[in-house]
């Protein structure tokens, strides 16, 4: 026995030698297909041979630079590759370690931009871990028990959920802005709202796709009350959905996005993207850390970003979304306690039910034996009766098809 804590989960007991793309091996060379990424983190998958000679490179000229004293090439560079995928408004960037600390530095620049103190969360929603993203986040109590009371001034309200609420999705998209408007009538008023911060996709809280228009929607309701819009896409950033991010399926720009795990392949790097207009009022010194941007964590990223435009990642993503959704839906006709099949890109959900009630059984089960059959996955949702696919975006067509086959064995073992 280790003298890890005990506060990590774990979803398996496999204790790992190495990775290469899409595998991870044990120690007794058994090969497991890794349909998590890492939460979503590895997107080039693991070890890629340019991001790791990147950081090779990297470390033996430079470990640490710190960005209030100097500054180094590799962040600049990373500026310019974020600057190329990202649009053209977004233009100031600041880095930090973890997917929480991007929220909350985007919180703390919405608040000295605004004035304003309050922030809206939607239902469901996953921000982090540290005491004001878990005030942030609302897809399981299990992230805040205990912990409670947290910070004050944040104000929830429905995701869009269409097979959540039975509905079709111009009905939910409907009620969805009608409580948005109701709170900011009620609870928060729009002078005292600095941002609504929403996932694109709803990422720990069940792998929820919007209905078309939503996001259109919140930047119009943003736009009419002076709100700032910021966009989550720890999770569904980087190729993720078959765009580098989610927003841009909607074709609009907020005014600041949060970026993470898919950023550097595995190194800790974090940052956000925000509009130039919005520094003017967040005071030199008022934020800052002493590992944001680290010179290898840069280079990583300066890698991952030419592996995902170099080798066309993204539209990979796209097609083999595709794929993998056409499989699911075809399993979704065999198997009647698969209640909902969805998905964006590489970013897929199968939600399971039992006599119309969410099962956490099934889905403990389906990823048990998954994992027998070598095929690693991970569960999300309020009710844990999700699975959500998130191979690597380097995944193939071969892949997915043994990817789906193991799947249909585990499904076929349900008891």
């Amino acid at each position: 026995m280790n003298n890890l804590s005990g506060v990590w989960t774990h979803a398996t007991d496999i204790i790992v030698e190495r990775g290469e793309g899409i595998y991870l091996y044990d120690s007794a060379g058994t090969k497991y297909m890794d349909f998590t990424s890492g939460i979503g983190v590895v997107n080039t998958g693991h070890c890629h041979p340019a991001v790791v000679e990147a950081i090779k490179t990297q470390s033996s000229s430079l470990v640490f630079g710190q960005l209030n004293i100097v500054t180094h090439k590799p962040v600049l560079k990373l500026v310019e590759k974020l600057q190329a995928i990202t649009p053209k408004e977004l233009d100031r960037f600041f880095f930090s370690n973890s997917g929480a600390e991007a929220v909350e530095a985007a919180v703390k620049l919405a608040k000295h931009a605004t004035g304003r103190t309050n922030i809206i969360v939607f239902n469901g929603s996953f921000h982090g871990r540290t005491h004001l993203t878990m005030a942030m986040t609302t897809s399981k109590p299990l992230y805040r028990k205990k912990y409670q009371p947290l910070v004050s001034g944040i104000f929830v309200t429905p995701y869009p959920s269409s097979y959540y609420y039975g509905w079709d999705d111009e009905q939910t998209l409907s009620f969805t802005l009608r409580e948005l408007r109701r709170l900011l009538a009620s609870q928060s008023s729009p002078e005292e709202t600095a941002a609504i911060i929403v996932e694109p996709v709803l990422g720990e809280g069940g792998y929820i796709i919007p209905p078309k228009g939503f996001l259109k929607s919140l930047r119009k309701i943003c736009d009419e009350y002076g709100i700032l819009l910021i966009t989550d896409e720890i999770q569904s950033g980087f190729g993720r959905t078959g765009r580098f991010f989610a927003f841009e399926h909607e074709e609009i720009v907020p005014d600041i996005v949060t970026m993470a795990k898919g950023i550097a392949s595995g190194l800790p790097l974090s940052g956000i993207a925000y509009k130039h207009e919005l520094e003017e009022h967040w005071i030199t010194g008022s934020h800052g850390g002493t590992y944001g941007g680290n010179p290898i964590s840069c280079a990583a990223a300066v890698a991952t970003v030419d592996v995902l435009t170099g080798e066309n990642l993204v539209k990979n993503a796209e097609v083999r979304g595709r794929q993998l959704l056409e499989g699911l839906k075809n399993l979704q006709k065999k198997y009647s306690f698969i209640g909902d099949v969805r998905g964006l890109g590489l970013m897929a959900a199968v939600e399971f039910t039992e006599n119309e009630e969410p099962s956490s059984d099934i889905t403990k089960q389906v990823i048990r034996r998954a994992a027998e059959g070598k095929l690693l996955m991970l569960s999300c949702g309020t009710y844990s009766n999700i699975i959500r696919w998130i191979p690597p975006l380097i995944v193939t067509e071969a892949q997915i098809r043994e990817g789906l086959d193991i799947f249909e064995s585990a499904l076929k073992s349900v008891k």
